[in-house]
């Protein structure tokens, strides 16, 4: 039983961080080489995308959704999608997918130029290639190189914040038992005597 217990508190703390890894923003340093936009029906990944109430139709099944190439400082791609988050999860109340579509095309750079422009891209999500699962760009801001160090602010705070949550509760939790068991051995003593 004691296996049970232990492979059930890690398959919740297992899902809670990978949770907390797809929400929480990210930081990556990369050149831009290209944006576009392409028209794309979610399927079985549709989970990470974002949803179509952002001001589309909510019965189409196809949608365009914007595109940005990019390079990391090891040449290895990556790219993002860009999509409008609205209201809904996760809560960063993104509106203005045109103008960063807009930011991100200005800001592209060749390797053959010599004077690459590199950028930081705050996103969420994973970028998964078998499944075709891009993470969403949030925000892009110029940056001097590739060797700059990006302090995850928002992410440091968010998972404090949580961290006192967990704390607080865990507190209130074990003090409830504990005056529940006293309560118990109080009347069982009184029963007793």
């Amino acid at each position: 039983m004691v296996y049970v217990k232990w492979v059930f508190w890690g398959l919740f703390w297992s899902g809670v961080i990978a949770f907390l890894h797809y929400t929480l923003p990210q930081h990556d340093v990369v050149r831009i080489t290209d944006t576009y936009e392409k028209r794309v029906n979610p399927g079985d990944n549709a989970l990470f995308w974002s949803n179509a109430n952002t001001g589309e139709d909510p019965s189409a099944t196809e949608r365009d959704v914007f595109f940005i190439q990019t390079f990391r400082a090891n040449e290895k791609p990556m790219i993002y999608r860009n999509e409008d988050t609205g209201w809904g999860w996760p809560p960063y109340f993104k509106f203005d997918t045109s103008n960063l579509q807009a930011e991100a095309s200005d800001m592209m750079s060749k390797k053959a130029a010599g004077n690459a422009q590199w950028v930081v891209v705050r996103h969420y999500g994973w970028r998964i290639e078998f499944f075709s699962i891009f993470p969403n760009a949030i925000s892009i801001w110029p940056v001097e190189g590739p060797d700059v160090r990006i302090i995850p602010w928002v992410k440091i705070v968010v998972l404090l914040m949580l961290a006192a949550a967990a704390w607080a509760i865990r507190v209130r939790w074990r003090r409830f038992w504990q005056g529940r068991q006293e309560k118990d051995d109080t009347e069982w003593s009184v029963g007793r005597g």
